[in-house]
């Protein structure tokens, strides 16, 4: 499989392996599978992050990355890419490091200790902010509220302290994740200005319910800065798959963990994936292959997270995406967006 370099000469597969069912939805032996799948098909960018398996609860985290940890330990570490993530305040995970959430620089160095410790490895490729320190709209939220500020470390504090861990050795680049333009742009300042290397990347979510990375400010920064796109929910949490519009009570995340999906219950949700679902059906297509191709496709994605529970999704979703997107079915793409335009941010 070709690579693209992100940034700062860290090139990854454009199909990244997303991890966060392993130790919850996967067994360690499942999630080995599905790795070496991935690998035998030239897909070497893995992510993961400390708060893994989701729905995130005190009795798994970390397993996910003490899973990946146990792969690796068999694998030449070189030819990997791994990346991983730091929890953040504001979510109510009091067991991750006691609680200690904000982005200080003895923070993050206690989190990327416990990081490499599961992992087994001495370094992370790209090591991520999981989502801003800061008070910001997150995971469906589509509007910055004011009212929630509360005190956090200051951006330039986490800045150097980023450095810091790259100058050690033990991350060699680094990305944010659920950010915003303000965050994005304000961060590139603050590295050239302290003399810290760049974030190199954004994961953010991103599918035909998401476009807002397009038209907000984070394309034309990913673009000029040269911050590459990381893909996340592709599939919408399974949603995109169709399988919910075909049977509301089809086994999957959002029907097995009570209110995991709560930014695909939003007005405009089932309708836009009915539309979309028979435009792949019309064209001959599963609603997931659809799904799928289409952020493969788009200039602005530098690799696409995929994820599964099984080693049949995880085999469809490569072959997904390997195939085009031809323009006829980009036109009527672009059709639907136009009349549900991003429903679930």
């Amino acid at each position: 499989m070709q690579t693209i370099e992100l940034g700062g000469g860290l090139r990854v597969t454009p199909v990244c392996l997303g991890t966060m069912t392993f130790g919850q939805q996967n067994s360690e032996a499942e999630g080995h599978a599905q790795l070496d799948y991935a690998l035998a098909q030239g897909i070497t960018f893995i992510d993961t992050a400390e708060m893994y398996p989701v729905p995130a609860r005190a009795e798994t985290s970390g397993r996910t990355e003490a899973i990946v940890g146990s792969w690796l330990r068999g694998q030449r570490r070189d030819a990997i890419q791994l990346a991983t993530k730091a929890a953040g305040p504001g979510r109510g995970m009091g067991w991750i490091r006691d609680g200690a959430l904000g982005f200080s620089a003895a923070n993050l160095q206690r989190a990327l200790d416990g990081s490499l410790r599961r992992l087994g490895t001495d370094y992370v490729d790209l090591y991520q902010l999981h989502w801003p320190d800061r008070n910001a709209p997150l995971f469906g939220q589509a509007h910055f509220d004011p009212t929630l500020e509360r005190d956090t470390v200051p951006l330039a504090q986490t800045v150097l302290a980023i450095g810091e861990l790259i100058r050690s050795g033990r991350v060699r680049h680094w990305g944010l994740s659920n950010e915003t333009p303000w965050g994005l742009m304000r961060c590139l300042q603050l590295a050239d200005a302290l003399g810290v290397p760049r974030p190199v990347s954004v994961q953010n979510a991103y599918s035909l319910l998401n476009r807002n990375w397009e038209g907000g400010g984070l394309a034309e920064i990913g673009f000029r800065e040269r911050v590459g796109l990381l893909a996340y929910s592709p599939l919408g949490f399974g949603v995109l798959s169709g399988k919910y519009h075909d049977d509301p009570a089809a086994a999957g995340r959002i029907n097995l963990f009570g209110g995991f999906g709560q930014r695909y219950a939003k007005p405009n949700v089932a309708e836009a994936v009915a539309a979309y679902v028979a435009l792949a059906r019309s064209h001959g297509l599963t609603p997931a292959q659809l799904a799928l191709r289409f952020v493969g496709a788009q200039w602005c994605v530098a690799s696409t997270i995929i994820g599964a529970t099984t080693l049949a999704q995880l085999r469809d979703n490569i072959e997904a995406l390997r195939e085009p997107l031809s323009a006829a079915l980009r036109a009527d793409i672009d059709a639907i967006h136009q009349r549900f335009p991003n429903p679930a941010p």
